[in-house]
C-alpha cells in the first residue's frame, strides 16, 4: 500500500486489503487498549499512537507485509531474546503471514512501551 491520504485511522483501515483488514483491526484494538493515555493519530501515512506528540508505535500495511513500528531501542532492547527470532529491521517488526501473528508478543511489547516514558531511536 502506498502511503495513506486517509485522515483518521477508521478511513486507513477501509483502505488496506481485505485479506489484512482483521489484523490490523486486531492490531488496533491492542493499541487502544494497552497504550493508555496515548493519542491516536495519523502519521506519515499510518497509524501512530504518540505520547506526549511523540509516536512510539506505529502499524502500517506494506506491500509483502504488515510493519509493526515499535521506536523505543529500551523497549526492543528488553524484549531482544524474544524478537531475536522475528523478521526485525532497527525499529520495524515485519510481520509477512498475518495468520503466524503473535499477538501476546505484540501485547507484551505494547505494555512495556506504555509503562513508562523512553528514547525513540
Amino acid at each position: 500500500m502506498v502511503q495513506s491520504k486517509a485522515s483518521d485511522v477508521d478511513g486507513y483501515l477501509t483502505e488496506v486489503p481485505e485479506e489484512r483488514r482483521a489484523v490490523l483491526v486486531e492490531l488496533r484494538r491492542l493499541c487502544r487498549k494497552e497504550l493508555v493515555g496515548f493519542d491516536e493519530v495519523m502519521a506519515y501515512g499510518m497509524p501512530a499512537y504518540e505520547r506526549d506528540g511523540v509516536a512510539e508505535i506505529a502499524f502500517a500495511s506494506q506491500k509483502q507485509y504488515i510493519s509493526f513500528y515499535l521506536m523505543r531501542s529500551d523497549v526492543r532492547e528488553a524484549f531482544g531474546e524474544r524478537l531475536a527470532g522475528q523478521d526485525m529491521g532497527k525499529g520495524c517488526l515485519r510481520l509477512r503471514r498475518p495468520e503466524n501473528i503473535d499477538f501476546d508478543l505484540l501485547r507484551d511489547l505494547l505494555e512495556a512501551t506504555a509503562a513508562r516514558p523512553g528514547t525513540i531511536c
